[in-house]
């Protein structure tokens, strides 16, 4: 009776898991029902993809006058696709969740089920460019992912080959960061080495659509479409929002800068040292988890896009008590969006 019991077990169990994985596989997979809902909406475009971080840089958007909803929303792969209008631009909304590998994934997504014809990715952002302040909303012409590295055996320097480099995978034509030279109270004159030595910046291995499949490219500055920032330079003149409430102002008035340098990487940026270098470095003013993912994959489906920032916090602070982005956020949040309205009826207007 006992081995009768484990035998009916074993089958109670068996047919538990294949059903699970089978009702897990049907909620996550394209439908015929789901695809000809999509094929209908798809008629109704082409669209302009609007890619956002987070909850609180897309309610100020689902909030705005400027942005009329339609009764279409699509839910799929853990990703809601909103569907309406700015002006006359029919537009696609999807919130992608923190991280460059979310970003990536939510673009991509995008990008293979939905007739788009272009691609604006707004939110906040850190900041690295000491003239730039909280509140101004920065629009680079190139963006990079900072945060693909060669790191170097301890011992060895700029004159030694990275292990890979004579293969292509690796380069030292980048750069690097030399964590030594980050050392702290050190006497005047005192020299000081770490067994952390050197990490080299790389570029992205890329797979372009009308390239040769599995033959890699490669590309570190990725730059933004060269009518949309023609068009971006219009809005430099727009107004922006100083204040959060009547006693919460900010001390300068915040405005639209096109800028030559955006980053990304899979970490929040509050190190001061950290900011001061790759400014120095790369010319980097925007800093942010995810515009350069978004920016990676349109490249490679030769998709025109383009990244508007606005600027929560110097990042590293000015001080270590100071905490602006948990103040200023909110009010970086609205400037990006205020932006991103006027830019898409410029766009609309100049596609005509």
């Amino acid at each position: 009776m006992a081995s009768s019991g484990r035998i009916v077990l074993f089958m109670f169990l068996g047919s538990f898991m294949w059903f699970n994985a089978q009702n897990s596989f049907v909620s996550c997979a394209l439908t015929s029902k789901l695809q000809r809902k999509i094929a209908k909406i798809n008629k109704e475009g082409p669209y302009l993809g609007l890619i956002i971080p987070n909850s609180f840089e897309l309610n100020p958007l689902l909030q705005n006058p400027g942005y009329t909803p339609s009764d279409n929303i699509i839910d799929f792969a853990g990703r809601r696709f909103r569907f309406g209008a700015i002006g006359h631009k029919p537009v696609i909304l999807v919130m992608t969740g923190l991280s460059v590998i979310n970003a990536a994934i939510t673009t991509q997504l995008l990008l293979s089920f939905f007739t788009v014809d272009g691609v604006v990715h707004y939110g906040i952002a850190g900041n690295a460019n000491p003239t730039l302040h909280i509140g101004d909303v920065a629009i680079p012409q190139y963006w990079a992912h900072l945060a693909l590295w060669s790191w170097q055996r301890y011992g060895q320097g700029g004159d030694d080959t990275l292990p890979l480099e004579n293969n292509g995978d690796y380069t030292r034509d980048v750069g690097y960061l030399k964590f030594a030279d980050f050392t702290s109270n050190l006497s005047a004159g005192s020299t000081f080495d770490n067994q952390l030595n050197n990490l080299w910046y790389q570029p992205e291995e890329i797979f372009p659509v009308d390239g040769i499949p599995e033959q890699r490219q490669h590309a570190l500055w990725v730059p933004v479409h060269s009518n949309y920032y023609r068009i971006a330079k219009k809005l430099e003149e727009l107004k922006l929002e100083a204040c959060i409430d009547t006693t919460t102002c900010l001390t300068s008035t915040p405005k639209v800068v096109l800028v030559e340098r955006g980053a990304s990487a899979g970490f929040y940026l509050d190190n001061a040292a950290y900011r001061t270098f790759i400014y120095n470095k790369f010319n980097v003013s925007p800093v942010d988890m995810e515009s350069a993912s978004v920016a990676l994959i349109c490249l490679q489906q030769r998709i025109p896009f383009i990244a508007i920032r606005a600027l929560s916090d110097l990042a590293g602070g000015g001080t270590s008590e100071s905490n602006e982005a948990d103040t200023f956020s909110p009010l970086a949040a609205t400037n990006s969006v205020a932006v991103v309205i006027q830019f898409v009826k410029l766009l609309s207007h100049h596609s005509k």
